[in-house]
């Protein structure tokens, strides 16, 4: 009797164990997720897909790229946060549209803004984790190529990544995470955590 009672109370040592490892996880994803989200919620993305891997549609995908660029520039010169350049650039999607045609030797251009899945991304002096972010997103062709990408709000596309920019137009608790001196296993994390959300999402 004393024997199957210490074996009911190993179990339950084991059961609580079991439940606490399983509340850590749980807490530790809820909070990865909404660091994620609060970093991509301060930012807007640009994603420009050429037509294929050919060395003609890649070196068009750039001048694409810079067409673009070169439209959005100074529609997005006075913005202050990520909602409104949103509203901006989704107000001029025909417009964005017009200046990738215009560049794009015929091929078809789909322009298109919304959520979007990103690997993890490192740039001068910090790094942004994989997940979802606000994406204007720009197809030629059927987009079977090598994808170029970058931040567009704030705007650090046509020059050096600059961190102070980035800095600028985020809480800073959230940008401690991502820059180079921020601290490593938190954003490690929140790494883990975007990359297992693009797995369970079927990206590559």
């Amino acid at each position: 009797m004393k024997k199957r009672k210490n074996e009911g109370k190993k179990l339950r040592v084991w059961e609580i164990s079991l439940l606490a490892a399983l509340c850590v996880s749980l807490l530790t994803g809820l909070w990865a997720q909404q660091t994620q989200s609060a970093i991509s919620d301060q930012l807007l993305r640009l994603h420009v897909l050429a037509v294929d891997d050919s060395e003609t549609e890649q070196a068009l995908k750039l001048r694409v790229r810079d067409a673009v660029l070169g439209y959005l520039e100074p529609e997005l010169a006075d913005v202050a946060d990520r909602d409104e350049a949103r509203e901006r650039i989704e107000a001029r999607l025909d417009e964005i549209a017009e200046a990738a045609a215009a560049v794009s030797e015929g091929r078809s251009v789909t322009v298109t803004l919304g959520r979007e899945s990103y690997p993890l991304r490192q740039y001068e002096g910090f790094r942004l984790p994989a997940g979802e972010y606000e994406s204007l997103r720009v197809v030629l062709g059927e987009g079977k190529g090598h994808n170029w990408w970058c931040v567009v709000f704030p705007p650090i596309c046509l020059t050096a990544a600059d961190a102070g920019r980035v800095q600028s137009v985020m809480n800073g608790e959230d940008y401690a995470i991502i820059s180079e001196d921020g601290c490593e296993y938190r954003f490690r994390i929140v790494e883990l955590w975007g990359e297992l959300l693009r797995f369970l999402g079927g990206e590559d």
